[in-house]
Order: C-alpha cells, then structure tokens, then sequence
C-alpha cells in the first residue's frame, strides 16, 4: 500500500528507541501500522515531508517530544471499568477505622481522561454517603491532552451508556442547547481530586506516602519486566501495611514475588519488610 509518507524499517526503530527510553513502553514489530497513523498526524501538523525529517526535528525541538508521547500513547478507559475493583475499593473504605488515619488517599497513577478518577471519587461518596469523605485522589498521567480533558470532566452522553440512571442523575449535569448530548461532572466529585502530569518513568518520584490504595491498571503490559519490576519498588513503599494496588485484567506480577503478594481478582498487597526476612524483625 502506498503511503502519504515515507516510512522506513530504520524510522520505525528510533521511534521505538525513543518511546522506551521516554515512556518505557515497548512497541513490537506488529506496530508498526499503528505507528504510522498515529505520527503521521504529526507530521501534517508540521508540515514535513517524511518520517526521517520528523525525527530530526524531534530531536533538535525538546518541545515536541510531549506531542509525540501523547500519540503513541493509548487511552481506553471507561467509567467504572472492571467494576469488582470499585465494590473491593468501597469494602476496603469501609474497613479502615475512623481512629487510624485519614483521610483515605488513593493515587490513580494512569487517569487517561478521567474516567477511572471521578469512578474513584464516585465510590467514595456512595461509600460514606455524603458529598465530602474523608478520601482524597491524586490522578497523574504522561500524556497532556488526555489530562486536560480529564480536568475539565465533560463527557460525550455515549461514554456513559453502561452507568445506572440513578448515577448519572447523581453525579452529572446534562448539557443544554449547544451542549446537548454531554455532561459534566458535578464540582463536588472534582473537587476530591487532584490532576497532575506524572511520567511514571521518572527516577525520583514526587508522589509522597502514605497511601491506601494505588490503581495502576492496564499500563503495566506497555513495559517489560525489568521495567515493571523498577515501577512496582516505588510503588511499594508508598503503601500502607493494609494498602492495596489494583491491576489490571491481564496484568500479573509473580516476578516480583517479593513486593506484591496477590489477593485474587488483579488485587495485590505489598510484602511487608518482616515478610521479606522470613518473619524476622
């Protein structure tokens, strides 16, 4: 098939060379279709010519580097997807006694546009019955666009099509006139989280413990082990004794057996360091 642009076997390895070494995702060769359409937008936004002219203005512009991890990135989410994760979340609120900490601090380390954030904020409201729990979020992705979209919480009705009525009369405004056929998330749900761009690749982490409960879900297949196993070291001590990170659906972690412990159902709990020692302080 002939193409707009020329794309050589050599462009699509510095692009996979530059996306691990910036967003630690590892792109296989059956990619290589979707490469193209997606920095092939990128190259009309510019005006280029060819693939190889791109990538020389890549690395002479530090500025477009964000717009090129923003288009390899993808961001399929829904709201309350995999719901089991959000009825485990609620029961895990309503274990931690009032007296021990709060408030209840959850980190949504890979918000895309929001959705899996304001689900987060959702159950926490269902969960304590009032419009301000005791439960903070803080919702961090790599990519820019997808975040400002998550920050302005307005949505496209068919993003909503497997929530209940009951929900989306809750905690939804409905559009008028020109804005009809989206919603908006109510200011109450927002105002539980905090967005932030966040690369979950970057050696020091702001990010400060002690959290509840980490959502990292389905970004970890995007990396290998070696890389996977880097991620979860930092994931681990920002977690509670009793905290919890939830996964993906296909996501395992046996090879790192000494961080995280499996609770069944892509839930995992961190190893405590008297667990590590075989049981000695």
């Amino acid at each position: 098939m002939e193409r707009e642009f020329a794309f050589t076997l050599a462009d699509f390895e510095r692009i996979r060379s530059l996306i691990r070494e910036r967003a630690g995702i590892s792109l296989s060769d059956r990619k290589r279709d979707l490469v193209y359409s997606r920095i092939a937008r990128r190259l009309r936004a510019l005006k280029l010519k060819q693939f190889a002219e791109y990538l020389d203005y890549l690395v002479m512009h530090e500025s477009e580097m964000q717009d090129f991890i923003n288009a390899l990135t993808t961001n399929l989410t829904a709201f309350f997807r995999e719901p089991h994760h959000f009825e485990h979340l609620s029961r895990q609120m309503q274990a931690t006694e009032a007296s021990v900490r709060q408030p209840f601090r959850i980190w949504s380390s890979a918000c895309s546009t929001g959705e899996e954030a304001y689900s987060l904020a959702m159950t926490a409201i269902e969960t304590f019955g009032c419009w301000d729990p005791p439960v903070r979020i803080l919702a961090t992705d790599v990519d820019t666009h997808v975040l400002a979209h998550a920050k302005a919480g307005i949505y496209g009705m068919e993003r909503l099509e497997k929530m209940t009525e009951a929900r989306i009369r809750r905690f939804f405004f409905r559009g008028r006139g020109a804005r009809q056929g989206s919603v908006r998330i109510r200011p109450e749900v927002q105002a539980l989280i905090r967005f932030q761009p966040f690369n979950l690749l970057t050696p020091s982490w702001p990010v400060k413990g002690p959290l509840d409960a980490v959502f990292c879900r389905n970004v970890m297949i995007y990396f290998d082990k070696a890389t996977q196993y880097r991620i979860l070291s930092h994931f681990h001590p920002l977690l509670i004794e009793r905290g919890l990170l939830y996964a993906g659906h296909s996501e395992s972690f046996q090879h790192a057996a000494d961080l995280f412990r499996s609770q069944g159902q892509t839930i995992f709990k961190p190893v405590s360091a008297r667990a590590k020692t075989g049981g000695r302080a």
